[in-house]
């Protein structure tokens, strides 16, 4: 992995170096203050005052765009402008989609150039174009973790946020399951790969329940009839539901809401709502 010289425009000044590997396998840590850089439209529009160090994996030149025989295979760096121009194969019916949803951006030339479609998935906005695509097209998402094997998983995987009750949950999961998703509302499903089983539970939105009795969220549902001794996923959109999801034993709880504590001026407050803003902690189980 090499180190490159920070470029005279780099307005986040708190970057100390921006690694350049040439392969995945020279990534071999991580931490806390590391962030990844693609197309780098997010990452640069906001101060990132905890990050000082920057993985610049354009360095790693993979084929943005690659007809398969069982499809497209994008990588997470092609831009928006490269899938917009794609020329797909005439009997692909749904290949409109790709230009639709890159229109969806409503966004410059400059952006379309520099965006990234891993950059737009990884950020799981609630208006994510590159999300909408991918779960419609039923892709998979091919994950490469540091300190695993390469693996695959669905993109369809759903479970509410609290921005979809103020605009009609139960109708957007309604949708969800017509278009095919699992909709994980307070229940859980297990998942059996060779000999083994992992439990996945979600629950609806800590909030929900001001919305409706049937809208709040409720550990103690979804993991009902869980098998015990069964490593434990649970998919809540509020990292504050780990306390009241601590009884149930969960081995890993996976969530959003805070954006990483980056949006100003919430930022400032966030910390007194949730005990944990980005990266991973413990919290104790009872």
């Amino acid at each position: 992995m090499q180190p490159a010289g920070l470029p005279q425009n780099v307005n986040l000044n708190t970057i100390k170096e921006v690694m350049q590997p040439r392969s995945a396998d020279e990534i071999v840590k991580w931490q806390d203050s590391y962030a990844w850089l693609a197309g780098g439209t997010w990452l640069f529009s906001t101060p990132q005052i905890a990050t000082d160090t920057l993985i610049d994996l354009r360095s790693l030149k993979w084929p943005s765009l690659e007809v398969s025989e069982t499809g497209l295979d994008i990588a997470a760096t092609c831009t928006i402008a490269e899938l917009y121009h794609f020329k797909a194969p005439a009997d692909w019916i749904a290949a409109p989609l790709f230009q639709l949803c890159s229109r969806a951006f409503l966004a410059s030339f400059k952006i379309w150039n520099a965006a990234t479609v891993g950059g737009n998935i990884c950020m799981s906005l609630p208006a994510g174009p590159m999300v909408t695509l991918t779960t419609a097209l039923e892709a998979r998402y091919t994950l490469l973790p540091r300190d695993g094997s390469q693996r695959q998983v669905a993109a369809i995987d759903f479970v509410t946020g609290n921005h979809e009750y103020y605009h009609g949950a139960p109708g957007w999961e309604e949708m969800m399951r017509r278009l095919g998703a699992t909709v994980l509302h307070n229940e859980h499903r297990v998942l059996t790969r060779g000999g083994d089983s992992l439990v996945v539970a979600g629950v609806t939105d800590a909030e929900g329940g001001h919305f409706g009795p049937g809208e709040a969220s409720r550990p103690d549902l979804a993991f009902a009839g869980a098998p015990e001794g069964t490593p434990r996923i649970l998919l809540a959109h509020q990292p504050r539901t780990a306390f009241k999801a601590a009884p149930f034993r969960i081995d890993l709880q996976l969530s959003g809401h805070t954006h990483g504590g980056q949006i100003i001026p919430w930022m400032l407050l966030v910390r007194l709502q949730q005990p944990v803003i980005r990266g991973l902690t413990e919290v104790p189980t009872l």
